[in-house]
């Protein structure tokens, strides 16, 4: 997914197992950001992030989506267990992973894998992609997102 490009449609399964399906999101500004395992060390920090500046982002009125391939019965219990405040979606299949460029090869500590690659995107109302970060390094990058959700828009990072 690139700048300017229409993200694409999605249904997949929140962690109550109910579908969100991405009609429901026409006119509204969104983060949907793609993270590889439930209670990970990494993902559980993104997590935590999120949820903590998830009123500075609901200010903005720009709602928080994570997706895994979890099932949902496993994104209910890290979003209890972490008392999150992000929607989690489930993508057991990885399609909409591999629609976006977030599922393929990578390097993990040290070793080539198949897998999800961390990323995250803003969605502009319009359904277009606002910006982009590709292979996520954790530290510092919810406070980027944030940024961008306030002052930026057509931006790839």
């Amino acid at each position: 997914m690139e700048v300017g490009e229409k993200f694409p449609e999605f249904r997949l399964k929140d962690e109550n197992g109910e579908f969100l399906e991405s009609s429901s999101l026409e006119g509204v500004r969104y983060v949907i950001y793609f993270y590889p395992k439930d209670n990970t060390p990494g993902c559980t920090k993104e997590a935590e992030e999120f949820t903590a500046a998830f009123a500075q982002f609901m200010l903005r009125n720009v709602p928080i989506i994570g997706v895994s391939k979890d099932l949902p019965e496993s994104h209910r219990k890290f979003i209890d267990k972490h008392q999150l405040k992000v929607k989690l979606l489930s993508d057991p299949e990885h399609e909409l992973m591999e629609k976006v460029g977030a599922w393929g090869t990578k390097v993990s500590y040290g070793k080539e894998t198949v897998g999800t690659i961390r990323s995250t995107f803003i969605v502009g109302k319009d359904g277009k992609v606002e910006a982009a970060w590709r292979n996520v390094k954790v530290a510092g990058h919810v406070d980027k997102v944030l940024s961008c959700a306030v002052s930026c828009s057509n931006k790839s990072q």
